[in-house]
Formats: C-alpha cells, sequence, structure tokens
C-alpha cells in the first residue's frame, strides 16, 4: 500500500479570524529559508528509506508564498527518502493573490499537479469578517492564472454558515463556483475554535452566533446544487467530478498511511498516530538540535477509527471487511447502538454497507461518538 507524504508550511500574508491551525505571519525571508532548511532535514532523517509514496500534499499556511526553488529543495529530499510512483497526486494549498503566472508556470515544472485553493467565500464583507486578505475578484483572477497555468486539477474551498451569512448569500457562492467549474470542491459548515478572533468576537457580542437550523439547510443546499451539477459527493464535506476525488485526503479516511513533516504535522504508519511541535520557532530548534521534532505518539484504537472514518465516506463501512480485519462482526460489540441509529433516520444498512443518511451527515458527530 503506497504511502502519503503531508508537507506543512505555516507561512500566511495574514491570519484568518476563525483559524486555529499551526501558522505564523510571513514576516522575515530568514525565517522561512531556515524553516525550510529544518524541513529538509527532519525528511532526510526519517527513519525509513524507500518506501511508496503516490501522493504529497503541501498544506498550510499558504504554501504557495514559498519559492519555487523552496518547493524544488523539499521535492528533493522526500524524492531522495522515498520511492515515488511514475504518476504522483502532487497537491500544493495556495490562496488568492499569491501567486503569478511566472510561480506557478515553476511549480508545474516542478510535477505539482493539483492546485487547492482557498476561497472560503465569494462576498466581499464576508471575506472581510473572515480577515482573509484577499477579495472576490483576486478568487477569479487567480482561477484564471491556473487554468492558463495548466492545472486541471483544481478544487476550491468554501465555508457555509458564517455569521450573518443567508441563505441566499450561500447559493450564490455556490453559483459562483459553478460558472467557474473546478474538478474538487470542499465545502465546510464553519467551527468556531475556541481562543481564535472569532471565536471571541461571537462570545462578545460583536458577532451572530452563526445559526445552525440556517446552516443544516445550507448544507441541504450545498448537496442537491452540486449534484444537479454533476458532482459526486464522496465524503462528508468534499465534492468531485469523477475521477478527481482527492487521493491524499482519502487515505486519512481509509486509515491508509501518511507521514508528514513540518510543524504540527500529524502521521499515522498502520498502528500509530503521532505529531511534531507546534510552535514554528520550537520547531526549528528541536530539529537543530536532535534532527525531530515529534511530541505526541499514541496507538489508536484501529476497529473504532476504522468505522467512524469509513462512515464519512459515501461508500460508508463495508462490514465484511470489518469482520476480516478485526475479528469479529461490528453488530457484536455496536448491534444496540447501530439499532438506534438505523431507527433514527440517521444510518441506513444497504446491502453489506451501514452508511450514514442524510440527516446523518448533519449530525455526524453524534454518530461517531456511538463507536468510539
Amino acid at each position: 500500500m503506497a504511502a502519503g507524504v503531508y508537507l506543512h508550511i505555516p507561512f500566511c500574508k495574514s491570519r484568518c479570524s476563525y483559524c486555529d491551525f499551526a501558522t505564523d505571519v510571513y514576516r522575515d525571508s530568514g525565517a522561512v529559508e531556515r524553516y525550510v532548511d529544518a524541513l529538509c532535514i527532519e525528511i532526510g532523517n526519517f527513519y525509513l528509506r524507500g518506501i511508496d509514496a503516490d501522493t504529497i500534499y503541501f498544506g498550510g499556511g499558504t504554501p504557495s508564498l514559498l519559492t519555487a526553488e523552496q518547493i524544488a529543495r523539499i521535492l528533493e529530499s522526500v524524492g531522495d527518502k522515498f520511492s515515488i510512483s511514475d504518476r504522483p497526486e502532487i497537491t500544493l494549498e495556495m490562496n488568492p493573490a499569491t501567486v503569478t503566472a511566472d510561480s506557478l508556470a515553476a511549480y508545474r515544472e516542478l510535477g505539482v499537479n493539483r492546485a487547492s485553493f482557498g476561497v472560503q467565500t465569494f462576498d466581499d464583507q464576508h471575506l472581510k469578517l473572515l480577515a482573509r486578505g484577499h477579495d472576490a475578484n483576486d478568487a477569479r483572477a487567480t482561477f484564471r492564472l491556473l487554468r492558463d497555468a495548466g492545472f486541471d486539477n483544481v478544487s476550491f474551498d468554501l465555508i457555509a454558515g458564517l455569521p450573518g451569512q443567508t441563505l441566499v448569500q450561500w447559493r450564490r457562492n455556490l453559483d459562483e463556483a459553478l460558472k467557474l467549474a473546478p474538478e474538487h470542491l470542499s465545502l465546510y459548515l464553519l467551527e468556531i475554535h475556541e481562543g481564535t478572533p472569532l471565536a471571541e468576537q461571537v462570545s462578545s457580542g460583536r458577532r451572530p452566533l452563526p445559526d445552525d437550523d440556517v446552516a443544516a439547510e445550507m448544507y441541504e443546499t450545498m448537496i442537491d446544487t452540486l449534484a444537479a451539477a454533476g458532482y459526486e459527493q464522496y465524503e462528508i464535506s468534499n465534492f468531485a467530478r469523477p475521477g478527481f476525488a482527492s487521493r491524499h485526503n482519502t487515505k486519512y479516511w481509509r486509515l491508509e498511511p501518511v507521514h508528514g513533516f513540518g510543524v504540527s504535522a500529524h502521521s499515522f504508519d498502520g498502528s500509530h498516530r503521532y505529531a511534531n511541535e507546534r510552535d514554528t520557532a520550537r520547531y526549528v530548534s528541536m530539529i537543530d538540535e536532535r534532527g525531530a521534532a515529534e511530541v505526541m505518539r499514541e496507538e489508536i484504537d484501529a476497529a473504532s477509527e476504522f468505522v467512524f472514518l469509513r462512515l464519512r465516506l459515501e461508500a460508508g463501512v463495508d462490514l465484511t471487511e470489518y469482520e476480516a480485519r478485526y475479528g469479529q462482526e461490528l453488530a457484536a460489540t455496536h448491534g444496540s447502538e447501530i439499532e438506534e441509529l438505523i431507527e433514527n433516520e440517521l444510518l441506513t444498512l444497504e446491502g453489506n454497507y451501514l452508511k450514514l443518511t442524510r440527516r446523518g451527515k448533519l449530525f455526524s458527530n453524534e454518530v461517531f461518538a456511538a463507536f468510539v
């Protein structure tokens, strides 16, 4: 089974109001260069060599703030350590107004063949609320640059359920996205994370609390709208044209190995999950001092994770595969929970596959909790 490689690039032009990822504002090119040095050292010190990998994912942060030369150095380090397949999926996350025709051409020359594009919304007022640092015209212009550079696998991120966002505004966002016709769409309901500026704005009353009923209607709307436009929903929040599902992200949902490098990067080796230091400066210091920055390692409850991760996928849980993997039927340990969830129309049994219903997708966290 080929692994995935995840590379975390924490730098951003500014910090978004809703973001709780490990990010740093790009202020000093020297600091960025030192980080790239550390990242390459960590990759070089990875304890395995020559294992197969068929996806590489630059996440962030805003990886498109790196120069092509820095991306090339990182890819060279990955190629020295892993056996990369002939046709890897190489994704680079990018934000509007952070790329040029020249930088995109250089990325393509390096083998980057998929762009994950952080649009979030086409509404300029909501972009200001999110402190995104770009406007809707920047998003449209950057998408044209991507097409001109030969990117034929582009994913959009959009967020529903923003404070004060109406269903009409959300439909307008979907219409704008569909006019551009990306191959993939990741559509998320807003989650407000403690410690973020947006959480403080909501708790202080300066922003309205997102309306759960409206957000649920937005979710229903996006499923119907995208299905009518020819997109397949293959995961709770992800839609793609046939053949364009994210190969890398699917590895997480299928409990396949992914090896992460960089600040806050998480990895899974088949039985253990482990994570790096979250603070960028401390990460660089740890790499300088001992060549690694791991701060957490745990053995997972594989049977439970298999269930709730597979339930995220449209295909659902193959009960025969579960029994073959774990030596017992799922109903032997969770029969009453399954019956109750089916009775409440949150799960459905289709042949030998246990799946979320449309209602179940809206209450997926409650469903997952039954199997933990």
